[in-house]
Parts: C-alpha cells; sequence; structure tokens
C-alpha cells in the first residue's frame, strides 16, 4: 500500500472511530462507527443505534442482548440498534450518492447481515480496526471480491 492511501486510510479511520463515540448503545464495547468514501471523499456516515423513532438501550436503560445473554457474533437480528454500517448504507440511499465502487471504513469488522449488504450495494473495499467474531462474514466478502483490510497504524 503506498504512502497516500495510508495517510486516507489513517483520516477517515480517525472520523469513524470519533462517529462510533455517537452510538446510543449502552454497551461500550460496541461504540461502532462506518464511514463510506469514494475518490476520498466521504459520502455518508453510520453509528450503531436505535431506528429513527425508536427508543434506544440508553434511553431504555439496559441492553435487550445483555438481559437475554446472547453471546457476541451471536443473533445480531436480536437488538435494538441499526448497525454503523446499515446506518451508513441507508443515509448514502436517502441523499442520493452512489456508492458503487466506494470503501467503507469501520471500528469493527462487520458481521454477515452487513457483510451482505456491503456485497449488494457495490462497496469494493472494507477498512476496519477492531476483529468482530464472524468467520462466516469474511467469507462471504472474500467469495464476492470485496477487499477486507485489518487497519494497522
Amino acid at each position: 500500500m503506498d504512502a497516500k492511501t495510508k495517510k486516507w486510510d489513517k483520516r477517515f479511520m480517525e472520523v469513524c472511530r470519533l462517529i462510533g463515540t455517537w452510538t446510543s448503545c449502552v454497551r461500550p464495547n460496541r461504540a461502532v462507527g462506518a464511514v463510506i468514501t469514494k475518490n476520498n471523499r466521504i459520502l455518508a456516515t453510520g453509528y450503531n443505534g436505535a431506528p429513527a423513532g425508536v427508543k434506544s438501550c440508553a434511553e431504555k436503560g439496559y441492553c435487550m442482548r445483555e438481559k437475554m445473554n446472547i453471546p457476541s457474533g451471536t443473533r445480531q437480528e436480536t437488538c435494538f440498534a441499526v448497525h454503523a454500517e446499515q446506518n451508513a448504507i441507508a443515509q448514502a440511499a436517502k441523499l442520493g450518492h452512489e456508492i458503487e465502487g466506494s470503501t467503507i471504513y469501520i471500528t469493527h469488522s462487520p458481521c454477515s447481515i452487513c457483510a451482505r449488504l456491503i456485497i449488494n450495494s457495490g462497496i469494493k473495499r472494507v477498512v476496519y480496526d477492531q476483529n468482530y467474531p464472524d468467520e462466516f462474514s469474511r467469507s462471504l466478502l472474500e467469495e464476492a471480491g470485496v477487499k477486507l483490510e485489518h487497519y494497522e497504524e
């Protein structure tokens, strides 16, 4: 990877981490941020949080997953939050931004649900900071030809 790409990756990962702090999730290890870029321009951002009009975990005062003892990396659909990647892709769609061929920066590697959405939205490169325990996600991205890169400073 060239120095220019590393420089942009660092900038976008810093933005991604900041966006993650906006989470409405009560679990601090789930402060996830996402930034979609194309031609070194930010097209959309997202963080994990409840859908518009639905109370968040922070507002409810509890995490449903913790209450139900659901292990990390399983049953992602059992959560009030929309994942950061999903929110970023939805924001791009609402704003009318073309994300085919773009890069998504994420604080955590995507789950298999988000991987499928990333693939079908045409994103071609995923740069993540921390590992999330979902090997199926990795295999989906690889088979679809989406680059998955672990960010290292």
